[in-house]
């Protein structure tokens, strides 16, 4: 079963910033230039946290990751936006 996660981070330097930017995108779809909206089974859960592991300073950087629930469709029906609108979900296959 898919479960709902948002994907935020703060990193410091522009080189980590660019690889877990691309581990993001890998994973997600962008709502805002440093938060994710991921839909992901378990184990690529499980992959996506050891890749931002590999990928950002841990004692510098921050990186959070929030589970939002089991079904995409409420999820996305609870979040309230101000200002422009959330993106349209893409249909996306995860490739890694």
């Amino acid at each position: 079963m898919r479960r709902c996660y948002l994907l935020c981070y703060d990193v410091s330097d522009p080189k980590r910033l660019r690889r877990v930017h691309k581990i993001a995108k890998a994973y997600g779809e962008p709502w805002q230039y440093s938060v994710f909206y991921c839909t992901l089974r378990d184990i690529d859960r499980v992959r996506m946290e050891r890749d931002l592991m590999d990928a950002a300073n841990l004692k510098e950087d921050q990186v959070l990751i929030i589970d939002l629930g089991p079904r995409d469709e409420s999820v996305r029906e609870s979040v309230t936006t101000l200002g422009a609108s959330l993106p349209e979900p893409a249909s996306r296959v995860l490739v890694i």
